[in-house]
């Protein structure tokens, strides 16, 4: 089994070095000593979010929320292309969470929140924060959990003049959508700097959403024979788009000592 990710500020990994020991203190260090139920000698790696990953060993407990680390290895995740970005419309219930929790743990590199024409959900000014906030926190919790060590930004809140914006800056740029008839996967390169994929609302898009798209350059593209829900239908197009790069080659590494 694969050690379990805990989170520090980038600045404690700046600087450190092999035999180095890091505290580990504050939710984190709480969640290692009681949730976790570490114990000295076990094996846990240490990140900042941004791509650093230091593998240790517990050297010991203090009191109930903190622990301390001596690093044995220091890992620096190489940028890997294409960046993905997925700009996902806001669903009902949990299932944006969902999606959220999906995109991370496949590797997505951005989410964008989009609140699209035909939402049922809209994150209105009173609840605006607390909404996106509970994306971030799923992001968080998702990242660390699939052992991830560059956590994903989750981005402000867009309108559709946003998306188009995104749309536009992007090497390339799809739209899921059930009348497409062309494939995801060949109309992206592998070497491709930034990928954005527009995944819309459970009511579809707009008339005016698919024009104003279009115009800034993106694809229609279809997963298959099914229509599949917005929580899962971006998770589904990030991996057939990753399994067609280097990205997702075996042997890959992907990290620099």
């Amino acid at each position: 089994m694969s050690a379990p990710v805990f989170v520090v500020n980038p600045a404690v990994l700046a600087t450190a070095q092999p035999g180095a020991v890091i505290v580990v203190d504050g939710p984190e260090g709480r969640h290692a000593v009681t949730v976790t139920r570490l114990r000295v000698g076990e094996e846990v790696d240490i990140v900042d979010a941004h791509g650093t990953r230091a593998a240790g060993t517990v050297l010991a407990i203090v009191g109930r929320d903190a622990m301390h680390v001596t690093v044995t290895r220091l890992e620096h995740e190489v940028v890997r292309q294409p960046r993905i970005i997925v700009v996902q419309a806001l669903a009902k219930g949990d299932r944006g969470e969902l999606a959220v929790e999906q995109l991370t743990e496949i590797g997505v590199d951005e989410i964008v929140p989009w609140a699209a024409a035909h939402c049922v959900v809209q994150w209105k000014s009173d609840r605006l924060a607390k909404s996106h906030q509970r994306w971030v926190d799923t992001a968080y919790a998702a990242a660390k959990q699939s052992r991830r060590s560059q956590f994903p930004v989750v981005a402000a809140l867009a309108d559709t003049a946003g998306v188009v914006s995104r749309l536009e800056r992007a090497d390339a740029a799809v739209i899921l959508h059930e009348s497409a008839t062309a494939p995801i996967g060949p109309l992206v390169d592998s070497a491709a700097g930034e990928v954005v994929i527009v995944v819309g609302p459970e009511g579809g898009l707009s008339p005016d959403e698919l024009e104003a798209f279009s115009r800034a350059g993106a694809t229609l593209v279809r997963l298959g024979p099914t229509v599949l829900r917005t929580s899962s239908a971006g998770m589904v197009a990030v991996a057939a788009l990753l399994s067609g790069t280097t990205r997702w080659s075996v042997g890959l590494g992907g990290v620099e000592g």
